[in-house]
């Protein structure tokens, strides 16, 4: 890590930040991050400073009110939440469930918008929370359209979970389910995530036809007639297809 650039350092020290669930002292990160004490301190300054960590006398530093700034500008100014925000309302609305968005980041998924109908049950996957990418149709959708490498990697790195969710025990098995996943154009998981609920989720493309994220709603079923499974997968692939021409309007 020596020759890791100045900013890479200062994403080194929010990753440990964020990685905690409480305060992190200076001197925890001199030992965990092997800088210098006086490198240390100056990041550490330059990051109070621009509001991104504070600091807690006698505990150490945390995430910033920065931070919540940014969220508040992102919630306003996202070019895909604000396609998006309208068409979720009227699907969770309508299917009294909650309707997600979520985008690929790092070697992870995260929800960035969520709607919930007025009678929809409360869904453990939040706005800002990260699941991996192989659990639940929301992720395994974003996951099927990676390329054969990146599938190998993450596979590599928990092929028990892969196989836990029927993805197969091997990378070669692996891809051919996520190549008919990526085929269909849709995803349905059941209780991956939460015990009696069920995901559909489509696939949304940049204008490019790159994989920006995934759409998807999640209901409290214990099972779906094949009529009614069908009716909402039409349903959100066509709310995708909506958002996505949308992004290319704006």
């Amino acid at each position: 890590m020596s020759g890791d650039s100045t900013p890479r350092k200062m994403l080194r020290i929010l990753d440990l930040i964020e990685a905690e669930d409480g305060p992190v002292t200076a001197d925890s990160m001199l030992e965990r991050l092997e800088f210098t004490r006086s490198t240390l301190y100056r990041y550490l300054k330059i990051l109070t400073d621009s509001g991104l960590i504070a600091a807690m006398p006698e505990s150490g530093f945390m995430l910033g009110p920065r931070i919540a700034e940014l969220d508040h500008r992102m919630r306003q100014t996202d070019t895909l939440i604000n396609a998006a925000r309208p068409v979720m309302a009227e699907l969770a609305q309508s299917e009294t469930g909650v309707a997600l968005l979520c985008r690929r980041y790092r070697e992870r998924v995260l929800c960035i918008h969520q709607e919930r109908g007025s009678q929809a049950f409360r869904s453990h996957y939040t706005r800002g929370l990260a699941r991996p990418l192989h659990r639940g149709a929301a992720s395994r959708i974003i996951l099927a359209h990676l390329n054969p490498a990146g599938i190998n990697r993450l596979h590599a790195a928990a092929p028990e979970d892969f196989a836990a969710v029927g993805l197969g025990g091997s990378a070669a098995e692996a891809r051919a389910r996520l190549r008919e996943i990526r085929r269909r154009g849709w995803d349905i998981t059941h209780a991956q995530l939460t015990q009696g609920v069920i995901g559909i989720a489509a696939p949304l493309f940049d204008l490019h036809g790159g994989i920006l994220g995934s759409l998807s709603v999640t209901i409290a079923a214990a099972e779906l007639s094949e009529a009614d499974q069908q009716r909402l997968i039409d349903r959100v692939t066509f709310c995708a297809g909506i958002i996505r021409a949308t992004i290319g309007q704006s």
